[in-house]
């Protein structure tokens, strides 16, 4: 397991997702993952430090555990199936280890409620970790090579990854004119 932290948040497709990148401490690679926009926003508002006068859900959440003694331990990101995520929290209760499944950005936005440090596997950071460079290797590089560093996918599978998370979220309008672009895309090749 490789201990990570969120290095960054950021709109991708003309405002419409966010990706989180999770640094490895030890580690050259960067894991970048799309997560939803309330996930983000509970990120932010923690990683910001911004409080509410009312507990939101990951709030709530660390509130139940902390009310019947348990302690969020650890978050892992554990698996990587068909281009989705897997993670899980490791809560401690009573000296008893659980693990419960979550989806990466829910267990993010827990671990950073609960201090708590983020491992993600060797098996999915090979599998889709990439190297940002740094800022003077930045430098010397165009945006369309930044771009294409950061992506480390080509468009095609990029539009197939947009088809996909819409038809899981059953935006089919969405998902019909992705379809539409995979379609033009393949056929100017």
């Amino acid at each position: 397991m490789i201990l990570v932290e969120v290095a960054n948040t950021f709109l991708v497709n003309m405002g419409k997702e966010f990706v989180i990148l999770l640094k490895g401490s030890s580690d050259s690679r960067t894991l970048p993952i799309s997560i939803g926009q309330l996930e983000a926003q509970s990120i932010a508002i923690q990683l910001n430090q911004v409080s509410f006068p009312r507990p939101l859900t990951h709030d709530l959440t660390k509130n139940i555990l902390e009310k019947t003694g348990s302690k969020l331990i650890k978050t892992e990101i554990c698996d990587l199936v068909d281009e989705t995520f897997y993670a899980k929290l490791i809560i401690e209760n009573n000296g008893e280890t659980i693990e419960v499944d979550s989806r990466p950005s829910d267990a993010i936005a827990m671990a950073l409620r609960f201090s708590s440090p983020i491992y993600v596997s060797d098996k999915v950071m090979e599998e889709a970790g990439i190297i940002i460079p740094d800022e003077t290797q930045m430098e010397e590089q165009s945006e369309a090579q930044i771009e294409e560093e950061l992506a480390n996918i080509t468009p095609l599978e990029t539009l197939q990854r947009q088809l996909k998370r819409a038809i899981d979220e059953e935006k089919y309008e969405e998902a019909a004119k992705v379809r539409d672009q995979i379609q033009k895309l393949t056929r100017s090749n």
